[in-house]
């Protein structure tokens, strides 16, 4: 298989500008997001913020301690008898709310940007810009991007150093030595000042007092700079080929370059402690190795022999995908959905969206980038015991939408989530998986004990059906149910039972006695709530089709996603092919498409599962970069991402029982979950079978 020319035929390019589809270069923990220039010049020109963002760089505004999750108001919800309270709504503590929801964000590390001049001396506008040609590398993560300036031409390398928070410019153009080319950076404040809830929020260029920039060194070559706000702070370092840094703001830096020839050099780094640059040549070949061998490495599918016209697409996706998920969500904390391109949701992590971000690494033999983010959760560990303990329960309960930190923040849906519980467990096993060892058995023992814990107290016993329910107060993955009207929806049952088999099985390879509570909750769970022959949302919700068929169809993720031993497979087709008929796609998100493709793929529905992977939908949309695109302020979800190569993983190697056993489906055919009438050619390596 030439796995150069297929990821080569994919390459994505601009030739003018795409307010929507920036390119990035990165390194799973640091990113840089450039328009057409190859850096952040003209950022007025997209819909969402040009990010340089880390995993490191987070800030609370005011200190850490201007509030804690005990300032916030909490709502109480009858749960069997029991008081327990959830911070759902701000109360009369408005204020707390917001910061907490604010608070720590991810921070914006500075605007890197050309300015270009006129013959006049004036600054260059967008509409100076042309004959753009613009394409990402994919094979070694290099960006080249080729324009003029007022008919002046510019050719522009930017690439990513693989081991440190670094970026490597190479500039050629006659305009250095005319004195018309400078390069600066410009620090923005450092708070989130939007209460939205998912829109981009741009960086703050006001606010000059709520921070410095102070420059710590200064010489021919390089310079130091050091940011603070409030108790935060971050290095900067900068080297050069040839020329002259000048402070021309408060919080801005020109670099002047030395008018003596056509080209310039230079490298900019960020560091929490220190900041390290390397010379621009060693940065490009560092970034060729790293992706070659990344994509000489792990899985590769192609699908140029198909007859069908969707194909080419569809592995345009794929390839794009790898790239993306490993540049932007295979560091070391579970993701942000638009990754370490821009702050959503303050730039905190979903980890109910984590298995979306991370589940296919091991599937594609990839499983170092999903195991650099799993320590985080026993890291986490004492603040989700903390969780349980305050509403009552054993065990850790994983929180929804959290900074570095873990600490949950109030939230009118992330605090009565649960279907993040088992996700840990799930990963955890794809570790097991991969790397079927003691080690990795004790590496998260706790995690996964810990999450059982807390599934067996959170269930309740209904001594009068004399069956473990789940629920109310809850929400379910489809998160435009009521907390204290919703009961037993049908994917959370699944993934119940699917989760504390996999603490079973753990204790077993562990020869340790399993809590016997994780058996007796396991093998009593309620049966998923039908009527008319369809799975319903969840026990009280008899009108889920007619008033309840918007956001995410989840009841379907209960066969697909897990293996579906509580469900009977007629009435989950018929709930699929309802569905399909009834839904409002344009609520769905990303990760909605290539969830009904694994519930078609287990069915035996190969030509549903592809219609549905590609189907004609604005959530469905990949763009020129490879992203996601959801709506205005929200053009990258990376769970669609993720979601699309774990379900093409299932659909060309298939999947194993639960109790994982050999490979199951139909694998007598080669590839499944693809159609096999001859307009499909399928040919992979590397893949392995879904749980």
């Amino acid at each position: 298989m030439d796995r150069r020319q297929i990821v080569e035929r994919h390459q994505p390019e601009l030739n003018k500008w795409d307010p929507v589809s920036p390119f990035s270069v990165g390194n799973g923990e640091f990113a840089f997001s450039a328009d057409i220039t190859g850096l952040q010049s003209f950022p007025k020109q997209y819909e969402v913020p040009l990010g340089t963002q880390s995993n490191w760089g987070w800030h609370y505004s005011g200190g850490p301690e201007l509030y804690t999750e005990h300032d916030a108001a909490y709502q109480t919800y009858d749960t069997y008898g029991r008081p327990v309270g959830y911070a759902m709504k701000p109360g009369d503590k408005a204020e707390a709310y917001n910061w907490l929801r604010q608070n720590p964000h991810r921070l914006q590390l500075g605007r890197i940007s050309f300015r270009f001049l006129n013959e006049s001396g004036e600054e260059a506008q967008a509409e100076d810009i042309t004959n753009i040609s613009q394409k990402m590398n994919l094979w070694s993560g290099i960006l080249t991007s080729e324009f003029a300036v007022r008919g002046e031409p510019v050719h522009v390398m930017t690439a990513c150093h693989p081991a440190i928070d670094a970026i490597g410019v190479r500039v050629i153009s006659p305009l250095i030595k005319q004195g018309r080319l400078q390069v600066f950076i410009r620090f923005p404040a450092p708070d989130m000042t939007s209460a939205t809830w998912s829109k981009a929020v741009f960086p703050d260029l006001g606010n000059d007092g709520r921070h410095q920039s102070e420059l710590s060194e200064s010489g021919i070559n390089g310079a130091s700079i050091v940011r603070s706000m409030d108790e935060d702070s971050y290095k900067v370092s900068w080297s050069w080929s040839a020329g002259s840094l000048e402070r021309t703001g408060a919080h801005e830096f020109t670099l002047l370059p030395d008018a003596i020839g056509e080209s310039l050099e230079f490298s900019i780094g960020f560091g929490q402690e220190s900041a390290q640059t390397a010379e621009v040549e060693d940065i490009k070949a560092a970034s060729e190795r790293h992706w070659e061998s990344f994509w000489m490495s792990g899985a590769a599918i192609d699908f140029s022999g198909s007859a069908d016209p969707r194909a080419y697409e569809l592995e345009r996706r794929v390839v794009l995908s790898q790239f993306l998920l490993a540049l932007h969500s295979g560091g070391s904390l579970p993701p942000q959905e638009t990754g370490l391109m821009y702050n959503s949701w303050f730039g905190k992590s979903h980890l109910e969206m984590h298995w979306w971000h991370a589940a296919h690494f091991p599937l594609w033999g990839r499983e170092n980038y999903l195991l650099n983010s799993m320590d985080w959760y026993a890291r986490i560990l004492p603040v989700a015991r903390e969780l349980a303990q305050s509403q009552g329960y054993e065990g850790a309960r994983w929180p929804k939408m959290v900074g570095f930190d873990g600490k949950p923040c109030p939230s009118p849906v992330a605090n009565g989530l649960i279907w993040q519980q088992p996700h840990p467990m799930t990963l955890a096993e794809l570790c097991y998986q991969a790397d079927p060892s003691s080690a990795t058995l004790e590496r998260f023992r706790s995690i996964v004990f810990e999450s059982a814990d807390f599934m067996v107290s959170f269930a309740h016993w209904n001594e009068e059906k004399r069956v473990y329910d789940l629920g109310p107060p809850l929400i379910p993955a489809q998160e435009c149910h009521p907390m204290e009207g919703s009961k037993n929806p049908p994917y959370e049952l699944e993934y119940w039972k699917y989760g504390l088999e996999i603490a079973m099985r753990w204790a077993e390879r562990m020869q340790q006695p399993a809590n016997p509570l994780w058996a007796k909750v396991a093998g009593s769970l309620a049966e998923p709530p039908q009527a008319e022959g369809v799975y319903l949302a969840h026990e009280l919700c008899p009108e889920t089709f007619l008033t309840k068929n918007r956001d995410h169809p989840s009841m379907l993720g209960a066969l697909g996603i897990l293996p579906g031993t509580l469900i009977d497979r007629k009435v989950m087709r018929d709930t699929l092919l309802k569905v399909k008929e009834v839904w409002i796609w344009e609520s769905a998100w990303g990760w909605d498409f290539p969830m009904c493709a694994m519930t078609a793929a287990r069915l035996g529905e190969p030509d549903l599962a592809v219609d549905f992977l590609l189907l004609d939908a604005s959530k469905n949309t990949y763009l020129t970069n490879g992203h996601n695109y959801q709506r205005p302020g929200l053009s990258a979800y990376l769970p669609g991402n993720g979601g699309l190569l774990a379900a093409v993983a299932m659909m060309a190697s298939g999947w194993m029982e639960s109790d994982g056993g050999e490979a199951k489906g139909d694998m007598a055919v080669d590839n499944p979950g693809f159609p096999q009438d001859g307009s499909w050619s399928v040919k992979w390596e590397g893949l392995k079978p879904w749980l």
